[in-house]
């Protein structure tokens, strides 16, 4: 019995002339992703996508689960394929759904014919495959109003499907629809939650990590590497650049006033990102910031912090409190790696009292008082490359 995953579209059916575009995208989308799982036969054709598995060896729990990961689906199920012939359609629906129907007391069946050709009407189909599954599984009650399972069946032009279960898909957009951008990431739990959320959006990304050894263990570099690698089931692979640090701190450290570690700290790695960002054709930077958060996420050091470079800043996370964030982090399983107890340069010479209105004028005067440039040279030259697949 050939078993297939059925994809139904959500927010590209409203993208008019540009439809196509994202459903191109999404389509290589998918298919770059069941790559390491096996070859699959993915089609497009009238307004849903099919997956079928070439090989009978294909597991399709795994296929169904990458698909589940994917920005762009809005739903999709598991579905047999059937031959174009009512009675074949009755039998091959109590075949697949035997197991389905020992878990439940009430069903209903819908039909849905694109195929205008069958000679059967969707009402008929509907009562036809009701009617049989009833006599087949006469322990469950046909229940139009509040079914146990809604069983469909969709004819098309090449075969007729059949599924019960609807499955939420990830929703967005394809990923690559929206440009490219270069996440701050650190260690903690906001910011791989901002870089799920853009991807979402069809943001393509690079990841930027400062680490600072001795300050910083490689352990450190480890959890972001995991987190990652999380963000990246439903991201697609990226390719992150870990930045030494230690230099800039130790000089920030011992120049200036320590009310403003954190700010300068901050402006420092904006423009750094900023440089990396447009060595690999970012048009924006995105951080996990969240307003009020802390000391460095108030409105006069975010501003502080924007000017420090001309790209624009995404912060998903800007509105939100601190449970809606860790609810997202649950959803996506980089909680339980966020809280690990190995912490990033962002706490290594953390200021007791942090200026949290900081004026732009004091801010500069304190900059001013580090030669950064060749500091960023060196930085930019000993970047560390990291493929996150």
């Amino acid at each position: 019995m050939k078993e297939v995953i059925i994809i139904k579209l959500g927010e590209i059916v409203l993208k008019g002339l540009n439809r196509k575009t994202f459903e191109d995208r999404l389509i290589k989308n998918i298919k770059h992703r069941l790559h390491k799982i096996g070859p699959c036969k993915v089609k497009n054709s009238q307004s849903i996508i099919t997956v079928a598995p070439v090989f009978d060896d294909i597991d399709i729990d795994e296929v169904a689960d990458c698909i589940s990961h994917i920005f762009g689906i809005a739903a999709f199920s598991r579905a047999c394929v059937a031959e174009k012939d009512i009675e074949n359609i009755k039998i091959t629906s109590a075949e697949y759904l035997k197991d389905h129907f020992d878990r439940i007391t009430s069903f209903k069946v819908e039909a849905k014919r694109s195929d205008k050709k069958f000679p059967f009407t969707s009402p008929e189909i509907a009562r036809e495959v009701g009617g049989y599954l009833a006599d087949t599984f006469p322990e469950v009650t046909v229940d139009v109003h509040d079914p146990d399972a809604v069983v469909t069946v969709e004819i098309r032009d090449d075969a007729a499907y059949i599924h019960s279960e609807v499955l939420k898909g990830a929703g967005g957009i394809p990923v690559g629809t929206g440009g490219k951008a270069a996440i701050l990431i650190s260690g903690g739990i906001d910011s791989p939650v901002a870089a799920y959320m853009m991807a979402k959006r069809g943001i393509e990304l690079t990841a930027v990590h400062f680490a600072s050894p001795p300050y910083t263990s490689e352990r450190a570099e480890e959890k972001v590497v995991g987190l990652l690698e999380r963000v990246a089931k439903y991201s697609g692979r990226m390719t992150m650049y870990t930045v030494p640090f230690t230099k800039l701190q130790e000089e920030i450290r011992d120049k200036c006033h320590e009310e403003y570690f954190t700010i300068i700290m901050r402006r420092f790695m904006m423009m750094l990102s900023e440089r990396i960002a447009k060595q690999n054709e970012c048009q924006a930077l995105i951080t996990g910031e969240s307003l009020g958060q802390v000391a460095s996420q108030t409105i006069g050091a975010i501003a502080c912090t924007d000017i420090a470079c001309d790209m624009p800043v995404f912060r998903p996370l800007i509105g939100m409190d601190k449970e809606e964030i860790i609810t997202i982090s649950r959803k996506i399983d980089t909680f339980d790696i966020s809280i690990q107890p190995y912490e990033d340069c962002c706490t290594v010479f953390t200021p007791k009292h942090p200026r949290t209105r900081p004026v732009l004028k004091n801010v500069l005067a304190e900059e001013q008082k580090i030669d950064y440039e060749p500091l960023f040279s060196e930085a930019l030259q000993n970047l560390k490359v990291t493929e996150i697949n």
